[in-house]
């Protein structure tokens, strides 16, 4: 991964927004259940050469239960933004992260990158990528609240609190899509498959032109 402060000093001699193929943003409250929905179609895709499932790199011990990420200390994570090995990168929650700069050569080259994104970073993505679609994974304040007690991972009043941001966010412009996944992972799965398929299909178009 450290090899990508190449890369995007080679990018920056580009011009951007970087084009021909798609980045699909997957934004969403904590507990909606993004890495279950990247998941079910990562496995229903795992053929498909057009599509990378971007590995996130956060400062938090990797966790395969919920996503397999890379880990990076805040130090070391620091200095790997500042050697360009992130093509983006924000904080949230306490934590740091970043998506490699080799999602950019990806999308460049006709690709469909799927990551797991913050929304406040979508401004940000709008200018970085020429096509951009975003999908938002919601789900009932009830079920969110039950997801993410099991987790275990916070107190009930930073449960709540998360619950409360979440609420006061919107999205807002083109290229959005909201899936509910309340119910069967199966049936937010199957509508987010949909988008993929519409997004290779439009790559593939956007690179003939």
């Amino acid at each position: 991964m450290m090899v990508s402060a190449s890369i995007e000093r080679e990018l920056s001699a580009e011009t951007f927004p970087i084009r021909d193929g798609v980045f699909v943003a997957v934004v969403g409250p904590s507990g909606a259940g993004k890495d279950t929905v990247i998941g079910y179609a990562r496995a229903r895709f795992a053929d498909e050469t057009r599509l990378e499932f971007v590995r996130r790199v956060i400062t938090r011990p990797s966790d395969v239960a919920s996503e397999d990420h890379d880990t990076l200390a805040d130090a070391a994570f620091v200095e790997a933004e500042a050697d360009g090995a992130f093509a983006i990168s924000w904080e949230a929650h306490g934590l740091r992260y970043g998506i490699p700069a080799d999602v950019d050569w990806s999308v460049a080259n006709g690709r469909v990158a799927v990551a797991n994104v913050s929304r406040a970073i979508i401004p940000s993505l709008r200018e970085r990528y020429a096509n951009l679609a975003i999908v938002e994974i919601t789900a009932s304040p009830e079920v969110l609240a039950e997801r993410l007690a099991m987790r275990g991972r916070e107190s009930r009043g930073e449960v709540l609190a998360r619950l409360a941001r979440s609420a006061n966010v919107t999205l807002s412009g083109s290229g959005v899509t909201s899936i509910d996944n309340s119910g069967p992972r199966e049936a937010a799965g199957d509508r987010f498959a949909e988008v993929l398929r519409k997004a290779m299909a439009f790559s593939d178009i956007s690179g003939l032109i």
